[in-house]
């Protein structure tokens, strides 16, 4: 049962949809492993990293609504249920350690968290270009921000 009709072709729905829902579970996922190493985080840089990962928890979660509205507003149904999430994000691969986590080690975590969502948006932004560029715009603009965090841990590294 379809409730909510889509104007694009059946085909371009799902690579649209494919493209929203795997947007969906890295930006979900990103939000929860930048909470992880926020709660854990411990060391002498400690207060400025805390903060900036709440503004990438922020940054997640706001564009995980937007991104799951707009799959809604298309026909499809946004799943970021935990199980979907865990078995589906790209941010999967990333190992966050138990414990604490020293300032460094959560620098490099999110460099390398950031790095794997911002290459799957990439490819996603190419993806809807052609079938849905509304839905392209969305993913231009988390991709955006999402870069902007990335610049900024990455600088943290140096």
């Amino acid at each position: 049962m379809s409730v909510v009709k889509s104007p694009l072709s059946d085909a371009d729905l799902k690579t649209v949809g494919s493209a929203l829902q795997g947007a969906l579970v890295d930006l979900v996922d990103l939000a929860l492993v930048a909470k992880q190493v926020h709660w854990n985080v411990v060391g002498p840089r400690f207060r400025s990293i805390h903060l900036q990962l709440d503004e990438v928890v922020l940054t997640a979660r706001q564009h995980s609504d937007v991104v799951a509205e707009r799959a809604a507003a298309i026909g499809v149904n946004p799943d970021g249920r935990a199980t979907t999430v865990a078995s589906t994000s790209a941010v999967g691969a990333v190992t966050v350690a138990t414990g604490w986590i020293k300032d460094r080690d959560a620098v490099e975590i999110l460099v390398q968290a950031l790095d794997a969502v911002v290459v799957g948006m990439r490819k996603r932004i190419q993806e809807t270009g052609e079938p849905d560029p509304v839905s392209q715009d969305v993913l231009i603009g988390l991709t955006a921000d999402l870069e902007k965090h990335a610049w900024m841990f990455q600088a943290e590294s140096a």
